[in-house]
């Protein structure tokens, strides 16, 4: 099989558009994710089943379902219903989507934490949430992260799904500009360099932050 290896270049310039949206899409599904997933884990460590159940059925749901037939749900479902536009569905799929994992990081790093700290702290006559605030949640964020750099590259490769709702980023442009050239491997080839730059990026952020906290002595 014959690889043009010229037409990368001349090709290339044709993808920023696509690389921009899977940019956008990834980076706002990725941070209501964190919302999400902050929120949620707060209610799943509840104690009390009025908040604690809606969580786990949240998790459980979530988790038990393909990213993909969530996404087709929102976008034929709730896009009649709201009138969403199809990148609105896009991040708020994604969103829903990490939310659930990010919540299961978030709940195990807070668990981690020894209980003696809320105890001295609370003791000490500080409130739950400013408890929560100022000591538990810096320590298990330290302790998320590794995980959180994990679901954060997998969350910007699982915005190619998004092709499937007409949003063009760069698995489409990929599939449309091979169309018209017929050079669906050198299409793909400069899709892929995009995501590869990107993971490079997140990889390199998020261990610098890793560095920076320490995060082995968490």
């Amino acid at each position: 099989m014959y690889f043009d290896i010229a037409a990368v270049p001349k090709y290339f310039p044709y993808f920023l558009p696509a690389a921009w949206m899977t940019l956008k899409v990834s980076a706002l599904g990725i941070f209501l994710g964190m919302v999400l997933g902050l929120g949620t884990a707060f209610l799943r460590i509840s104690t009390r089943r009025i908040f604690n159940l809606p969580a786990r059925a949240y998790i459980y749901i979530i988790r038990g379902t393909p990213l993909l037939l969530q996404l087709l749900f929102i976008y034929f479902g709730l896009r009649s219903l709201a009138g969403f536009s199809a990148i609105t569905s896009a991040v708020l799929a994604l969103g829903v989507h990490n939310g659930a994992y990010i919540a299961e990081i978030f709940r195990g790093a807070i668990v981690s934490i020894a209980d003696g700290q809320m105890e001295a702290a609370r003791s000490l006559g500080m409130t739950y949430p400013r408890t929560m605030i100022r000591i538990i949640l810096p320590q298990a964020f330290k302790r998320a992260i590794p995980s959180l750099g994990n679901q954060f590259i997998i969350a910007l490769k699982d915005s190619s799904l998004a092709s499937t709702i007409t949003i063009n980023e760069l698995l489409l442009k990929s599939q449309q500009l091979a169309s018209s050239n017929f050079m669906m491997m050198e299409m793909l080839f400069i899709a892929a360099l995009f995501y590869l730059f990107y993971t490079a990026i997140f990889s390199g952020l998020f261990h610098k932050i890793e560095k920076k906290l320490d995060v082995s002595t968490a």
